[in-house]
């Protein structure tokens, strides 16, 4: 019996939390650096509207602050979900 693959809301919010961790794994002087996208790139002066470089650099650092805990405690919560339903 073949399982069919089903788009349902808890893929689509797995698929949010995945995207959330590779987010916030990003290592800036190991990787983001090497592609120029470093802490000391994409800083404008004062009175400047941020480029849109220096908003994705923003929203990674936001990431990781923000979502240390909740992403430990939603990824155990999938974990077991996955252990107890398959």
């Amino acid at each position: 019996m073949a399982r069919s693959m089903a788009f349902t809301l808890y893929t689509l919010i797995q698929t949010a939390i995945l995207c959330t961790n590779a987010i916030a794994v990003l290592h800036e002087e190991r990787f983001l650096s090497k592609i120029g996208w470093g802490v000391d790139q994409g800083v404008g002066g004062f009175g400047d509207d941020p480029g849109v470089k220096a908003q994705i650099l923003n929203l990674i650092r936001s990431v990781r602050t923000v979502m240390r805990v909740p992403l430990i405690i939603v990824n155990s919560a999938c974990i077991v979900l996955l252990l107890l339903f398959g």
